[in-house]
């Protein structure tokens, strides 16, 4: 099966919520392959890291969230409006953590543990034990 079909067959058999899961899993799962060494690491340590593919993933991370914001900027868009609210919100607040990651700033533990729980409740689990 060429790419193209493959890519086609997911489209007609996930719906747009499975589809937002499995991209947003990706992305998470390639912040979490560096996120262990960039948390503990100095700020001046991490550039390096950045550069081994972390930025890539954070960049991927934060394209997925602007993309998700537009959506739910929509008036079509059916999800209720204090959800759409709340959504927003967190997508700006993921935009703006970014920037302080790529600075080296911030650790990428809380823009883990936020895509976690948006993972968790697109597959219709309740939060996990942290609350996040």
């Amino acid at each position: 099966m060429s790419i193209a079909a493959y890519k086609q067959n997911v489209r007609e058999t996930e719906t747009p919520r499975q589809i937002e899961r499995r991209v947003l899993s990706g992305v998470t799962a390639a912040i979490e392959r560096a996120a262990g060494v960039y948390d503990t690491a100095e700020r001046t340590e991490r550039l390096p890291i950045l550069a081994a593919g972390l930025r890539d993933a954070i960049s991927d991370n934060q394209r997925f969230w602007l993309a998700i914001r537009h959506d739910l900027s929509e008036p079509d868009n059916a999800l209720p409006k204090e959800l759409r609210a709340q959504l927003i919100s967190i997508a700006h607040w993921i935009d703006r953590q970014s920037s302080r990651v790529m600075g080296g700033e911030a650790g990428v533990k809380a823009l883990v543990d936020i895509n976690h729980t948006i993972i968790r409740g697109l597959a219709g689990q309740a939060p996990g034990p942290s609350g996040v």
